[in-house]
Order: structure tokens, then C-alpha cells, then sequence
């Protein structure tokens, strides 16, 4: 489908539940601190359109399971991510529909309790990402046996900067190397002045490094 499989799939469906449900949640606490009945109905909506995109990204992540390439460390850290995945999908779930039936009838001490199953599945959430991260910035999951190597191969050639960056760079350092160069040749400028002057005047002398001062 326009060039994408699962694991494209499923990271393409990811962020919307994330955000939404990050949202809800952040919402729902508000509602509660300023007492505004607008910020729960937002919080409502989100959380309902959150769980919806969950279930998606999480039967996307089901279908991409066998269709990457794996060893072990990536199925260790996969099973945990699916679990975790479940997990806060089932918490997320329940409070949507707990939400939509009760929401108009909650009292103080249902809210509350509503807010901590709320707050318990974002840590879940939290942690779902946080090895979905893993997987994928630690282990290149998703990443073909073929592709990987071929990245590894272009990585051992080196990188050579295009014809411009390298006009830069040489550019860059002929000007540090010109400036040492230039402070180097006018000090030894400065000091052969120096001994010239000083041989120039009458009955100029020298001493060796080292000589103690005298008077004449």
C-alpha cells in the first residue's frame, strides 16, 4: 500500500494515540483543578478517539510482529512491548467506555478514581513507547537483514562532502593556518627589529640568556 508494510504501517499509526491520550489525561487533571466542564468534554473526546487509534497502531504492531527481521534481543524486547501494548490499550479501553456511560453522572470520588486509572495507563503508555524507542534507535528494528548491511557497507566507505562543502572547509582552514602563519612571521619580524636596533646603536652589546644584571 503506497510503498508501506506493516512495521511502516504501525509506526505511521503510533503518535496519534500517544499524543491523544497524553492529552486526555493532561485535560482531565485540568478539568479537575479549574472546575471547567469544557476542558472534560474535551478530555472525553480525546480519550475516546485515543483508544480508537490505540486499538489501530496495536493490531498494526500484531501484523508487523513476523514481518521484520530478528534475533533475539529484538524478540525479548518485542514480546514485552506487545504485552505492555495490550496492556495499556485494555486500561485505556476501559476508562473510554466507563467515561461515556457514567461521565455525566460521576461524583467526586468516581472522578478521582476514574483519574487514577487514567494516570496508571499513561505510565503504561509511557513505557510502551519508551521500548517501542528501543527497539527501533537501539536495535534497528524493522530494518531488513539486506538493508542493514548495505547501511553498514555505505558507512565503512566514509563520508566526502560535496564540492562546495569541501571549498568551505578548505577555505576555513587556509584562513586559521594564515593567521598562525601571519602572527608567527610578525613576531619574528618584531624580534629581528629589535636585535637590529640594538646592534645598531654605538657600543651595543649582547649577552648570553643566563647573565646576571650589572652596571657599567
Amino acid at each position: 500500500m503506497l510503498g508501506y508494510d506493516w512495521p511502516r504501517i504501525h509506526a505511521l499509526l503510533v503518535p496519534a494515540p500517544l499524543a491523544l491520550l497524553t492529552l486526555a489525561v493532561a485535560l482531565e487533571i485540568a478539568s479537575l483543578v479549574l472546575k471547567r466542564e469544557s476542558l472534560r468534554a474535551m478530555s472525553r473526546l480525546l480519550l475516546v478517539l485515543g483508544a480508537l487509534g490505540a486499538g489501530a497502531a496495536v493490531l498494526a504492531g500484531l501484523q508487523a510482529e513476523d514481518k521484520i527481521d530478528h534475533g533475539p534481543a529484538i524478540h525479548r524486547i518485542m514480546e514485552e512491548h506487545e504485552q505492555l501494548a495490550l496492556i495499556t490499550l485494555g486500561i485505556f479501553a476501559v476508562v473510554a467506555v466507563w467515561r461515556l456511560v457514567r461521565d455525566r453522572r460521576m461524583g467526586g470520588a468516581e472522578r478521582l478514581a476514574v483519574l487514577g486509572v487514567s494516570v496508571i495507563g499513561f505510565a503504561f503508555l509511557a513505557n510502551t513507547g519508551h521500548h517501542g524507542g528501543e527497539l527501533v534507535f537501539d536495535h534497528a528494528a524493522g530494518v531488513s537483514n539486506a538493508t542493514l548491511r548495505a547501511e553498514l557497507a555505505n558507512r565503512e566507505e566514509g563520508h566526502e562532502h560535496a564540492a562546495g562543502e569541501a571549498h568551505e572547509h578548505d577555505a576555513a582552514d587556509a584562513h586559521e593556518h594564515g593567521a598562525g602563519d601571519a602572527h608567527g612571521s610578525a613576531g619574528a619580524s618584531t624580534s629581528s627589529d629589535s636585535a637590529a636596533d640594538s646592534a645598531a646603536q654605538p657600543g651595543a652589546h649582547t649577552h648570553p640568556p643566563g647573565t646576571p644584571p650589572h652596571h657599567h
